[in-house]
């Protein structure tokens, strides 16, 4: 079974962005290839044990097991040593992106306090975008009473856009509510 939000890109989007954009084949209408969750753990030097909350949070909020970040060299001003655990990530593409992508975006963004759309100025040049989130307390599956500690993550959205433009284009149309 098919997710809404692919239904809608496959349905709504694709033929808007081809006459928008005036791509010949339906094939060059960008789409987004994959997203990325992560969680910086700083607060792992001293506590060790505060990365088992994390890695649990966010194998609630995606239904994937993340992958462990490790420090690629030694900081001493930080008191990091190479390949210490420093964060975790998980990786979406697929069904389970789209169902992430839908509860995002009209679950979890909407919950935010004081919520005014999300900035449409953090593109990279080349159609990605990154999305910062304060607290996790935001998404549905975590239980309020159960946190030991409110974390933020980065949610970076991998697309096939050759320019900012485009990216805007293809995530506001799939329902992203970018700031007026």
């Amino acid at each position: 079974m098919a997710s809404r939000m692919k239904e809608k890109y496959l349905q709504e989007v694709v033929p808007l962005l081809q006459k928008e954009f005036h791509y010949g084949n339906p094939m060059q209408v960008p789409h987004i290839e994959k997203v990325v969750i992560n969680i910086g753990m700083g607060e792992v030097i001293q506590n060790p044990k505060a990365m088992d909350a994390a890695v649990a949070d966010l194998a609630m909020i995606t239904g994937q097991r993340p992958v462990i970040t490790r420090a690629k060299r030694s900081v001493a001003a930080f008191k990091l040593r190479e390949n210490m655990q420093i964060g975790c990530m998980v990786t979406l593409r697929g069904d389970r992106m789209y169902h992430f992508l839908d509860k995002l975006m009209n679950v979890a963004l909407p919950r935010l306090r004081d919520f005014q759309g999300v900035s449409a100025e953090a593109f990279d040049g080349r159609g990605n975008y990154t999305l910062g989130l304060r607290e996790q307390l935001v998404f549905p599956e975590i239980d309020y009473d159960k946190v030991d500690k409110v974390r933020g993550m980065e949610v970076n959205f991998v697309t096939t856009a050759r320019t900012d433009e485009e990216g805007r284009w293809l995530l506001r149309l799939m329902g992203m509510p970018f700031k007026k």
